[in-house]
């Protein structure tokens, strides 16, 4: 499988704080990778490192051909039009309308002044996420999943390359979660978009993903397909995975 996005010896420190120590990670184009690990780890910096959001301490990272940490800053905010971050808390704007907030990427990123266009784009992308006609609701006039969903459309309607995913099903009942989660694979299988995810949905992670990497102490301590995974030798993996599965064996 072919990377899409490479990273080399990346490394990130708060003060005294290690949070990344040297992570070397290739994610495959078009493919859904899930970065996975405890608590406090490194996995939010680990992706808001690799766009540029956070600046690295060391190491390089690529985007295809494009080595993003030789860029300028002016360069940095072009090529950041290929991702999509969606956050945690689906991060809207509470001050904006769900349409103002669909509208803002369009505006700031790819400088769409058309307002019939963006008004279009905006139906679109909400029917696609089966919440057609809330263009006027404000944030918090909408459930915890719907805000999730909103967040998730945000992220997509500049058309990227990449998407990230922080934690998409945090607060979410179970039936939300899967929810969620099918959203996801619908993103990487209908629209052909590279999925990156961050998850403590262990199960949920074994059944979409491509790719498992598991970080520990600011180290990738383990990847490969689920099926590697779930053979790895390597102690916090294994307890990780006991107290999310129970018995690992057969899996």
């Amino acid at each position: 499988m072919s990377a899409i996005i490479r990273t080399e010896n990346l490394c990130k420190a708060f003060g005294s704080n290690k949070v990344l120590d040297h992570v070397s990670l290739e994610l495959p184009e078009k493919k859904i990778t899930v970065v996975i690990g405890q608590s406090g780890t490194g996995k939010s910096v680990l992706f808001k490192t690799i766009i540029g959001m956070i600046p690295r301490d060391e190491g390089r990272v690529w985007f295809r051909d494009t080595e993003l940490s030789s860029l300028r800053q002016g360069e940095l905010i072009a090529i950041r039009r290929y991702f999509g971050y969606s956050f945690q808390n689906a991060a809207l704007f509470d001050s904006m309308t769900v349409g103002e907030n669909l509208a803002f990427p369009l505006r700031e990123l790819l400088r769409l002044n058309d307002r019939a266009e963006i008004r279009r784009r905006i139906a679109e992308m909400l029917e696609w996420i089966e919440l057609p006609g809330i263009e006027e609701k404000r944030p918090d006039e909408l459930s915890g999943g719907m805000r999730k969903r909103v967040g998730v459309a945000r992220a997509l309607i500049a058309q990227p390359e990449v998407l990230f995913f922080d934690e998409p099903t945090t607060g979410l009942d179970p039936v939300l979660s899967e929810t969620i989660n099918d959203l996801v694979v619908r993103v990487h299988q209908e629209l052909q978009i590279t999925c990156v995810m961050i998850t403590h949905d262990i199960p949920a992670a074994f059944r979409i993903a491509d790719k498992i990497a598991f970080l520990d102490c600011g180290s990738i301590v383990a990847e490969g397909s689920p099926k590697e995974l779930a053979k790895s030798n390597h102690p916090m993996v294994r307890d990780f995975m006991r107290t999310s599965f129970g018995q690992l064996e057969g899996m």
